[in-house]
């Protein structure tokens, strides 16, 4: 009997379309495996079992099943978004557990399209932090299960990752798809402003979180982004082209830096991509001086507004004070112009390079622990120190990626990650696919 647990949504799809396998089948194969592993992972915050048998078997009477873009394929949602008849908690006790009226429109695109949401995964309390733990749980990395899944999507990282569903839906503020998908082998697309409606939460961070994908192969990653943007030709692998592109590792705050593991997989990338045709070179950024302060008042901003009307005394420590430092900067960020001067002074060099290559991370997730238990300082720390490259794309609202590259000494799987000026979705999606032609890699951990 053939298992569709690993297999890619497009390979489900196709399969439901041309009814060798039913929908419920394929939902029923997926719950047995969160059932087996969830309790080692963490990945879900709840899973709807009953509930998507029954939209499985909806799914399956559909008129249109033969057209469905995703039709039967399993589908993780993360949880500050909203799925109807279900409560979005965001990671805190703070929040009511009243079902929601209706889904999101993002959930809306990818149920038209065919797709069964089973569940609802772990997040870090308000989506703040770049590790996923809170009352609802930890989310673990499930190629190395005492480390963290990354944040602030990393309970749907890990579901894909342990291959509990082939793909999920996440969202990036500062790096929130970028990171999980770093740290546990898959590969995201935080589109540019815009691009697929957000929505998230109470202004979107100002303009800077974006939904995206969560997937195992560049083919399902443009999958789900043809249905999130609404624009199916995006859906067709593009004509192979030679790109001008720049390779930096150079971290952009300072006193961080990048490990060796992050720079030896950007160097090899950019290798690989350079016997592919490509006109390859070293060239940094003009990262400004300012970048670390302007996106610490950003971060905390948009945690002070999404914490307004919330009961403080059900929040985390962390949480609290990340709102109440974040108080100071509301104003300044929604008059300020920092983000604009961000986007022109880097405009030239986006005129110079179609393509930016990066290490995605400056170093391996920390210990999956309790981080909402400890302290404020400690966790923007262990945050900054691993994560700098990530969050300068979300000050832009411009276009990033992050595609499994190379292994880290313990093998677990290492990341690059790909930027480019706005529209340039595809072009990235592109030269993803060529990295996974390349150096393909293990799409799924050894969970067992």
């Amino acid at each position: 009997m053939t298992s569709w647990v690993g297999r890619t949504a497009a390979e489900i799809a196709a399969a439901v379309r041309e009814k060798r396998i039913t929908p419920r089948e394929v939902v029923a194969e997926h719950l047995a495996r969160i059932e087996l592993l969830d309790s080692r992972v963490g990945a879900f915050r709840t899973v709807r079992a009953e509930a998507a048998l029954a939209e499985a078997d909806e799914v399956a009477a559909r008129g249109d099943l033969d057209g469905l873009p995703l039709a039967g394929v399993p589908l993780a949602v993360k949880d500050n978004l909203s799925v109807r008849g279900e409560s979005t908690r965001i990671g805190t006790a703070a929040t009511p557990d009243t079902p929601a009226g209706q889904d999101h429109v993002t959930v809306a695109r990818l149920r038209a399209a065919g797709a069964v949401v089973v569940g609802l995964t772990n997040v870090p309390e308000l989506c703040v932090f770049g590790t996923s733990e809170s009352v609802h749980g930890i989310a673990r990395n499930p190629w190395d299960t005492t480390r963290t899944a990354g944040g602030s999507s990393g309970g749907s990282a890990a579901a894909v990752a342990a291959g509990m569903v082939p793909i999920a839906l996440g969202n990036d503020g500062m790096g929130s798809l970028r990171i999980p998908a770093a740290n546990c082998g898959l590969i995201t697309l935080k589109p540019g402003s815009g691009v697929v409606p957000a929505g998230i939460s109470e202004g979107d961070w100002f303009g800077m979180s974006e939904n995206g994908p969560l997937a195992t192969t560049a083919e399902d990653t443009r999958l789900m982004f043809s249905v999130l943007a609404d624009t199916p030709d995006a859906a067709r692998a593009p004509e192979p082209a030679t790109r001008r592109i720049a390779v930096s590792v150079r971290s952009p705050l300072l006193g961080v830096t990048v490990s060796r593991p992050y720079t030896t997989a950007a160097r090899e990338a950019a290798k690989a991509l350079s016997g592919a045709g490509h006109q390859v070179r070293r060239a940094d950024p003009p990262y400004p001086l300012w970048l670390g302060t302007t996106s610490l008042a950003h971060w905390t901003a948009g945690t002070s507004v999404d914490a307004q009307g919330l009961d403080p005394l059900r929040l985390a420590r962390r949480t609290r004070v990340h709102a109440a430092l974040g108080r100071r900067f509301v104003r300044s960020v929604r008059e300020g112009d920092r983000r604009e001067q961000l986007r022109r002074r880097m405009e030239p060099f986006f005129a110079e390079h179609d393509v930016l290559l990066t290490p995605t991370l400056a170093r391996r997730g920390p210990a999956a622990a309790p981080w909402h238990e400890r302290g404020w300082l400690r966790n923007v720390l262990a945050n900054t120190n691993y994560s700098p490259l990530t969050p300068p794309w979300n000050l832009t609202g411009w276009p990033a990626m992050s595609v499994p590259f190379g292994t880290l000494p313990s093998g677990a799987p290492c990341a690059v990650q790909l930027v480019g000026r706005p529209g340039s979705e595809l072009d990235l999606l592109a030269v993803a696919g060529q990295l996974e032609e390349l150096r393909p890699w293990q799409r799924t951990a050894p969970l067992s």
